[in-house]
């Protein structure tokens, strides 16, 4: 019995200094290290953004300039999309207006008629009411009778030079007519009572 008492306690001692038993697979370890912040790959993709979405803090990728050309008019730089300059100008003409024969023929005339400073003959061109805007004001003339009487203020020396310099080949064509210089002149055609069998050609505005 002496023995038992004496081993009884050297056991239990023993048993208390025993390492514990490793943690079972998929239990968490009584003390782990503090986790780390994690930080996130260079190749994933930002929160809230797809994965080809483009960073808008790139500069953007380097092009081929576009050829730097001029516009033909000032209407052209305004940026009239409507602008025909593929082909011959009665081409062009024939396909935005119709009877390219009809706006060469008012051309030729007015061309004459200011080289010859024959008022009459250039009235009998316009196509009333005519939009005049020269010297900053902008009215309408509402006869020829008129124009001929204020055809100095309306055809100035400038645009008599702009009338000269014109070449038939060289106007501006659009949906709104044939334009003589930068937009001094504009011939188009005005069909009456919706009728544009019976289609006048003539000169509907004059500007400076």
């Amino acid at each position: 019995m002496r023995v038992i008492r004496i081993l009884v306690p050297t056991l239990l001692l023993a048993a208390c200094s025993q390492p514990a038993p490793p943690a079972a697979d998929g239990a968490a370890p009584a003390t782990s290290p503090p986790a780390a912040t994690a930080t996130p790959s260079e190749d994933a993709p930002v929160a809230g953004l797809s994965p080809d979405a483009v960073d808008a803090t790139a500069p953007p990728a380097a092009t081929d300039p576009l050829p730097a050309t001029e516009p033909a008019s000032a209407a052209a730089a305004a940026g009239d999309i409507d602008a025909d300059t593929d082909g011959d100008v009665r081409q062009r003409i024939e396909r935005l207006l119709g009877d390219a024969p009809r706006y060469e023929a008012v051309f030729t005339a007015l061309k004459k008629g200011v080289a010859a400073h024959d008022a009459k003959a250039v009235a009998a061109l316009v196509l009333y009411p005519l939009n005049v805007n020269v010297g900053g004001k902008k009215r309408k003339v509402a006869d020829a009778a008129t124009f001929e009487r204020e055809y100095d203020r309306i055809i100035t020396a400038d645009i008599a030079k702009t009338i000269a310099a014109q070449t038939f080949e060289g106007v501006f064509v659009n949906g709104q007519g044939v334009m003589l210089g930068n937009g001094q002149i504009w011939i188009n055609g005005v069909c009456p009572a919706n009728d544009c069998s019976q289609a006048k050609v003539g000169i509907v505005t004059v500007q400076d």
